[in-house]
């Protein structure tokens, strides 16, 4: 690995392993050796999109620190990922975006299904966060009135 793209291929720059080293340290005590590992399966791509990086930043802290710190790190370098994209569940026939609308049934039965995640897992932690609020919310607007 030799090159980082930014957010276009003209704001390519070399790469700076003790930078990275640093960057990574800020936030939790991560073996030099182990940093150099994790590269090594990087160092096939000439050119590497820095988003790729801070994936593999918040793996290393969250190894070798604590979710909060992995989480502070994604937080700080999120702006690499460019723009999200909301996610849409096909369930019999209907396109939606959000749970709030679904009964009981259909919430269990998308709890239940099997998770591919496209993000990091600080995201996957986030997005289980959020719906354990939706469910909350639900059940003490309607759960709660029926009592």
């Amino acid at each position: 690995m030799k090159n980082i793209v930014y957010f276009e291929p003209s704001d390519t720059t070399k790469f700076d392993l003790e930078r990275f080293v640093s960057s990574l340290n800020k936030y939790a005590t991560v073996p030099r050796e182990k940093i150099e590992e994790a590269l090594k399966e990087l160092d096939e791509y000439e050119t590497l999109h820095v988003s790729r990086l801070v994936k593999l930043g918040v793996e290393l802290i969250g190894e070798c620190g604590d979710e909060a710190s992995a989480r502070q790190y994604y937080d700080d370098h999120k702006q690499y990922f460019g723009e999200k994209f909301e996610r849409l569940r096909r369930i019999t026939g209907y396109l939606v975006g959000t749970l709030d609308r679904w009964n009981d049934g259909k919430r269990a039965e998308e709890s239940e299904r099997v998770k591919h995640s496209v993000n990091s897992c600080v995201d996957d932690l986030a997005r289980n966060a959020r719906l354990q609020d939706q469910m909350l919310a639900y059940n003490a607007a309607y759960v709660g009135k029926a009592e």
